[in-house]
């Protein structure tokens, strides 16, 4: 409760001094964590129209404003389904896995969404308000770069996507787990539940 107490603190603090850096608490260690700017990004990351969010940012933006933002989530429909999703977020995914194992890269192979501009074009408008969101914030660069080559305008990475990052501490047991930001880490809302409207029909 201690604990609790002082971070609540911390972050009524650094609002009222009106500091403009984000800050999230870390749902582990209940640490207040500063928002990574654009230039702490890895490559991966980054994207050609240079806008980003953290998923708590995007959330709060959205809240403020939902008729005229949107969310877009490009993860497989698998991940949308079972690993769960924003409520509001549409799922138009980038890429799609194949059953495949890549034993070089020692993951599932996956295989690009051919249809992908075609199939957010019939749900978005060019002039729309776009916060993408993918597991961690790598595919959604890939994605944010294809819509902004499509012609839409304002284009957002949620740089922690909907996981988040790893934690890197090979001392705890949440070593390797995605547990250190993202939307599903950040209190803002989430669930398994579909909306027919929402989820990815081809």
């Amino acid at each position: 409760m201690k604990k609790f107490l002082c971070v609540a603190l911390a972050a009524s603090f650094i609002m009222l001094c009106g500091c403009t850096r984000t800050v999230q608490v870390n749902t582990i260690s209940g640490e207040p964590q500063p928002a990574m700017t654009a230039a702490d990004l890895p490559k991966k990351k980054q994207t050609v129209p240079g806008l980003y969010l953290t998923a708590r940012e995007a959330y709060e933006k959205w809240k403020a404003d939902p008729d005229n933002i949107r969310i877009v989530d490009c993860r497989t429909p698998e991940e949308y389904m079972f690993v769960g999703h924003a409520p509001m977020a549409l799922n138009i995914p980038k890429k799609f896995l194949k059953y495949q194992w890549d034993a070089e890269k020692k993951k599932p192979v996956m295989t690009d969404n051919t249809h992908f501009i075609g199939d957010a074009k019939k749900k978005l408008r060019p002039g729309d308000t776009i916060f993408v969101m993918c597991r961690s914030g790598a595919r959604s660069a890939m994605t944010v770069n294809a819509l902004a080559g499509a012609g839409f305008k304002n284009v957002y990475n949620i740089i922690d996507g909907f996981e988040g990052d790893k934690i890197k501490d090979p001392g705890s047991y949440f070593d390797g787990k995605r547990m250190r930001n993202g939307w599903k880490n950040s209190g803002a809302p989430w669930t398994c539940a579909l909306n027919p409207e929402l989820i990815y029909l081809p």
